[in-house]
């Protein structure tokens, strides 16, 4: 019996690689503000496995949730978006 599972995935920037096999990924969301309906952006931070790709800081990546891996970590990293552009 195959089950056909809808995940929930979203877009952020990676801010700190310095975990093994983890990595922190900031999500910005824009709201309305409830009273004064100007636009407010909310930030918050996932910490996301990494398997197969590996992805470096300041890079766009999409993430996708995931049976929990330990007592934080509920996403997985599936896909990088787009690549850093820091040059060193």
């Amino acid at each position: 019996m195959s089950r056909n599972i809808r995940r929930q995935n979203l877009v952020g920037k990676v801010v700190s690689t310095k975990m093994d096999s983890t990595v922190s990924v900031l999500v910005t969301r824009v709201t309305s503000h409830p009273v004064y309906k100007k636009r407010v952006k909310k930030y918050k931070k996932y910490l996301t496995h990494v398997s197969t790709v590996s992805p470096k800081d300041g890079d766009i990546v999409r993430i996708v949730s995931t049976k929990p891996m330990s007592k934080n970590k509920r996403w997985q990293v599936s896909e990088i978006i787009q690549e850093s552009k820091i040059l060193g």
